[in-house]
């Protein structure tokens, strides 16, 4: 994706929607890589559900989105691939 400046706060509910067209969820929550100072991948859970989960790395792979595969962000956000974790 090309370098923009877009807030944090604006990603939250934010459709995601593949290259495709396949909706794969919500934006619910970000972790963010304070050393590059960018987000670095997209949850479609809140991270506390990731957390309580017995089955975390699992639930983390299923439900999470590298942002390098960002395409756009709009009034949704476009990223490659077909699933939540390609």
């Amino acid at each position: 994706m090309t370098e923009t400046n877009i807030l944090i706060s604006e990603l939250y509910g934010k459709e995601i929607i593949t290259n495709t067209g396949r909706r794969i969820g919500s934006v619910e929550d970000l972790i963010v890589d304070f050393e590059k100072g960018a987000v670095a991948t997209v949850l479609l859970v809140k991270s506390e559900e990731l957390t309580r989960s017995d089955q975390t790395s699992h639930e983390f792979i299923k439900n999470s989105v590298r942002y390098e595969r960002v395409k756009s962000v709009d009034q949704t956000i476009i990223v490659s691939g077909d699933t939540a974790r390609a």
